[in-house]
């Protein structure tokens, strides 16, 4: 028997729209659930170099346009004496911010196709709204072995490679 995938919301966003006919949105949808353990609710905002260095200054104090930016959100809001939100969508909530010239300037450096650097990116940002993270080495290996993980199974070859 199959296992249930993750039920998902997708809002897709295209503030840059030079790669609207590669991120059709059943695509972004099957990379992000695949890279999912349970429910969430996910905007993807694909953004110009603008927008992106903009977004990286204000909320992380780099000034340069990054390839990916995850702000999840959740539970922790709720901390500090705000009261939970009762309409919220059980599971994780996080916008993925894609910055278009970068994402295709790696992609080209790194000899892949847009599509994986834009599948890795999506299944790594979704790893991040999970709680993953890459700040010290052991948590780095393995978050980049479920990365691998999730790709292969979406037919993708190691984004590490």
């Amino acid at each position: 028997m199959k296992a249930a995938r993750p039920s998902l919301g997708l809002s897709l966003q295209f503030a840059d729209p030079r790669h609207r006919a590669l991120l059709p949105r059943h695509r972004v949808a099957r990379w992000l659930r695949a890279a999912l353990a349970g429910p969430a609710q996910f905007t993807v905002r694909i953004v110009d170099a603008e927008e992106g260095q903009s977004l990286n200054r204000d909320y992380r104090g780099k000034d340069y346009a990054t390839n990916v930016l995850t702000f999840a959100y959740g539970e922790d809001d709720a901390e500090g004496g705000a009261p939970a939100d009762e309409d919220a969508v059980p599971g994780i909530a996080a916008d993925l911010i894609l910055c278009a010239p970068v994402v295709e300037r790696e992609a080209a450096e790194q000899g892949k196709t847009l599509e994986e650097h834009y599948a890795h990116l999506l299944v790594h940002g979704a790893l991040h709204a999970q709680g993953d993270d890459h700040e010290l080495p052991d948590a780095a290996t393995a978050m980049e072995q479920r990365e691998r993980e999730v790709l292969a199974r979406l037919g993708f070859a190691d984004p590490y490679r």
